[in-house]
């Protein structure tokens, strides 16, 4: 559970702020938007709810962006930064076998009650927006029925725009508002890392992956998952071996961030790769990296970042110790906690995937 408790009653000066205040004083809009919306309702233009939720892939995130971009236009703030914590609150959010919440909102954002109504509050279900204000809490009313609706996807999105825009507009700005609502590093890492993906590639959309090696017949590999290892100390294996000549080029499996680089004893040069839905893509064992490729830069699928090696297992530079192939691991972030999962069912798939991608391509 989030600790915010503390900073959100010390901040209750702010959120007993109306809206209205906040947006059209022009103290955190550009002069020339604050003059150009005048004196009417910001929420007037955003829908208080969405009546159906596609399920149609495409469908729904079109709706997303449309959502997000209308706050965006409410209230400044660049609509890949909602984008950003919206992914990161669905990546980390437990599943509900219940009332699974994508089927009732768009978002994927969930303000604990306390947070939402004020922790004093004794009405816990509160949707007053004077009241929740009064009681330093966080819901505001974003879609101009009159309500601060914690199910309300404008309401909720709103609400945050709010918190973020306590802070200012700049990207510094940003990164201090989501460390003062999480009071998390890992956190606010990764949601600058989503919103920097969605700023540069410009849509949602973000699946697609490739298969860690060319295609062809010069690897080998099988699951391994779960073997023991001795050097360093007893351990298990936490990934895939695909055995590779020396200097085979290796690729990007996903669209990401390259989140390290660098020396590690038991992987040797290695390169770390943070994809969209929150998954930490290891590459060991790495005879060297594309050069112009460098910590906080940007991948694609196919893109190559290194290539097959033999290192590790000592200090730095050390070669040969085994035969030369790619140690592929894959690490899922649950907010607090990140663990291994077994990557072989994934690489599967992926080069069946691109086998049929080629195939279709040559008829």
């Amino acid at each position: 559970m989030r600790t915010l408790f503390h900073n959100h009653l010390v901040q209750k000066s702010f959120w007993c702020m109306s809206a209205a205040t906040i947006l059209w004083s022009g103290l955190h809009l550009p002069a020339a938007q604050a003059a150009s919306m005048g004196t009417q309702s910001p929420q007037a233009s955003v829908s208080s709810k969405t009546d159906v939720i596609p399920t149609d892939k495409a469908a729904l995130l079109s709706a997303r962006r449309e959502l997000y971009e209308q706050i965006s236009a409410a209230t400044g703030i660049p609509w890949f930064r909602f984008a950003a914590i919206d992914q990161y609150e669905r990546t980390v959010a437990k599943k509900s076998k219940t009332a699974p919440q994508h089927l009732t909102k768009l978002t994927g954002i969930t303000i604990p009650p306390p947070l939402w109504s004020g922790p004093l509050n004794p009405d816990q279900e509160d949707t007053s927006p004077q009241s929740i204000s009064f009681f330093g809490g966080f819901g505001s009313d974003g879609s101009g029925d009159g309500r601060a609706d914690p199910g309300s996807d404008a309401d909720v999105l709103y609400s945050m725009a709010r918190h973020l825009l306590h802070y200012g507009q700049s990207s510094s700005d940003f990164s201090i508002a989501i460390w003062e609502y999480y009071h998390n590093g890992r956190a606010s890492q990764r949601i600058n890392q989503f919103a920097k993906l969605y700023e540069h590639f410009g849509r949602l959309d973000l699946s697609g992956n490739a298969f860690p090696l060319p295609l062809g017949n010069t690897y080998a590999y099988r699951s391994t998952w779960g073997t023991g290892r001795s050097w360093g100390g007893a351990r298990i294996h936490e990934g895939t071996d695909l055995f590779t000549p020396h200097g085979t080029p290796v690729r990007s499996t996903c669209y990401g961030i390259v989140e390290t680089k660098g020396w590690n004893r038991y992987g040797g040069w290695r390169i770390g790769i943070r994809d969209i839905d929150n998954r930490y893509h290891y590459y060991a064992h790495l005879t060297g990296y594309d050069k112009k490729l460098a910590q906080g830069d940007i991948v694609q699928p196919g893109q190559t970042i290194g290539w097959v090696g033999s290192s590790g297992y000592g200090s730095p530079g050390t070669q040969g110790k085994f035969p030369p192939h790619l140690h592929f691991g894959i690490y899922k972030d649950r907010g607090i906690t990140e663990w291994a999962f077994d990557p072989y069912p994934l690489l599967k798939q992926w080069e069946n995937q691109e086998y049929r991608a080629r195939r279709n391509k040559n008829k």
